[in-house]
């Protein structure tokens, strides 16, 4: 018997920044929802230890508010990216990928939801009106994606990053290094 797949998410963002924090009000929202197989975690940043997390998971879904991506979000493949910078305070999605991959052995897709955000500059919490209606319609998408553990199939060149995504429209699909 072949064991259930394992999704990480990983919402990251400051909820103090305004709609910088979409990336955990994300991860809150699917957290509410106790998808069976699927690990919920945020933070305001990402680090070299999420990389041991993302290895231990046959998937992840990186969840980050977008300055200037398409509304209501975006969503792509995350490549592995350099791993390191000069500061390891805080990495991007692909250095975790390739720290997973090259430490630990990790082979499973990756992938980031970008939610457009509109106020990144003031110091307060809450989201603005246009981020909350852009969370919404991020998590709308994305859940059935993990109910299903569709993301663990990988990318479909053929047919959208995960199979048929009708729902989403097809300018806010991309493949991009993260």
């Amino acid at each position: 018997m072949t064991a259930p797949p394992r999704l990480l998410v990983l919402g990251f963002g400051n909820p103090g920044r305004r709609d910088d924090g979409l990336g955990p009000a994300a991860a809150a929202a699917l957290e509410a929802l106790r998808l069976p197989g699927v690990t919920v975690e945020a933070d305001y940043q990402l680090s070299v230890e999420d990389a041991a997390t993302v290895a231990r998971h046959d998937a992840v879904l990186f969840i980050d508010g977008d300055r200037s991506g398409p509304a209501p979000f975006r969503f792509e493949v995350v490549e592995p990216g350099a791993a390191a910078s000069f500061s390891t305070h805080s990495v991007r999605p692909g250095g975790v990928v390739r720290l997973a991959q090259d430490l630990f052995g990790a082979a499973g897709p990756a992938y980031l939801l970008g939610i457009r955000g509109y106020e990144f500059d003031e110091f307060g919490e809450g989201l603005s009106a246009g981020a909350q209606v852009n969370l919404a319609a991020a998590i709308a998408f994305v859940e059935p994606l993990l109910r299903t553990s569709r993301l663990c199939e990988g990318p479909d060149p053929e047919h959208g990053l995960v199979g048929e995504t009708p729902a989403l429209p097809s300018a806010a699909l991309s493949r991009g290094e993260h």
